[in-house]
């Protein structure tokens, strides 16, 4: 690799292999670090090489157990910082709490700002991300911030099914803009659904905008939690005569009821990415397969340890 400065992958222990896949395309080696608990639970690391004036990237997505995973990214970074790193990037897939964003009802926080806040207080000089909830987080930090898409990965997925008839369903109308994006750059149609949250994790499908009787659908969303509102979405789709059912999404956090509620639903696939790790029952489910967006965060890195432009990653 070139670069004024050495080049060292950390990783927590939220997502070990997407940081090895990451290490397999930069064709490095992950840096020694140890991570381990006290026997109250609190998090603890020992970096376990030099990374005096090193430019040093820190691998872990926050999610669930978000606030374990969050927790020990802040102190990987605060060692880094008191260990004389030069750079120090947080690299986080998949960011918690970002739904979070806006103070949409009295006395609630705006904990994605909480949260950027705490990285930058820990010791993040730069933060490389994907598929932020709100595109709008980035201006929550005042250190650069590289906000990659896996767009790139999914899309080309699909078109090596060579799906007809093929139209981008957009689950509710904050992710019109993504799934216009897809449907551009697979010349497909585009189909709206009017969704009303009713709850947190609660949602009722109202109606579709958009013809989608005997078309092959997919539902393109960022994250797949509880995924009620795509199943919900699925279905309304079957009901008005679509073809084939499918699904993209980024962020496979599968909380709860999600794997269960997709296995039982009118969705033929669920097409994801490796942001977040599948857990044993996600991974067990016929219906859901994951891709990998390790080469995208790789050349990211690449490109930014070397200063050279990110931008035609931006995609």
């Amino acid at each position: 690799m070139d670069g004024e400065l050495p080049l060292i992958v950390l990783s927590g222990r939220a997502h070990p292999n997407l940081t090895e896949r990451i290490c397999d395309y930069l064709q490095i080696t992950p840096g020694r670090i140890a991570l381990f608990n006290f026997s109250d639970g609190e998090n603890a690391c020992q970096i376990e090489e030099n990374v005096r004036g090193g430019d040093v990237f820190v691998v872990q997505p926050t999610c669930p157990p978000v606030n374990d995973n969050l927790m020990e990214l802040l102190i990987i970074l605060d060692a880094c910082r008191r260990s004389s790193a030069q750079r120090i990037t947080a690299v986080i897939p998949y960011f918690g709490y970002a739904r979070q964003d806006r103070k949409d009802k009295p006395r609630v926080p705006i904990t994605a700002k909480l949260v950027s806040d705490l990285l930058t207080s820990a010791g993040a000089t730069r933060i490389l991300t994907m598929d932020l909830h709100a595109a709008q987080i980035q201006g929550f930090f005042n250190i650069p911030v590289d906000h990659l898409f896996a767009a790139p990965v999914l899309i080309e997925e699909i078109k090596r099914q060579g799906l007809s008839n093929l139209v981008m369903v957009s689950p509710d109308a904050g992710g019109v803009e993504r799934a216009r994006a897809f449907a551009k750059r697979l010349d497909a149609g585009l189909a709206i659904v009017d969704k009303r949250r009713t709850s947190p994790n609660h949602a009722e499908v109202m109606h579709i905008i958009g013809d989608v009787e005997g078309k092959t659908c997919v539902i393109v969303d960022d994250i797949i939690d509880t995924a009620g509102t795509l199943v919900k979405t699925a279905e309304v789709l079957h009901q008005r005569g679509a073809a084939r059912v499918l699904a993209a999404g980024v962020h496979p956090v599968l909380s709860g009821p999600a794997v269960d509620r997709i296995e039982a639903s009118v969705v033929e696939e669920v097409i994801v990415t490796d942001t977040i790790p599948l857990g044993p029952r996600a991974s067990q489910c016929a219906k859901i397969r994951q891709l990998s967006v390790a080469e995208l965060l790789g050349e990211a890195i690449r490109r930014i340890h070397e200063a050279k432009s990110v931008s035609s990653l931006f995609v």
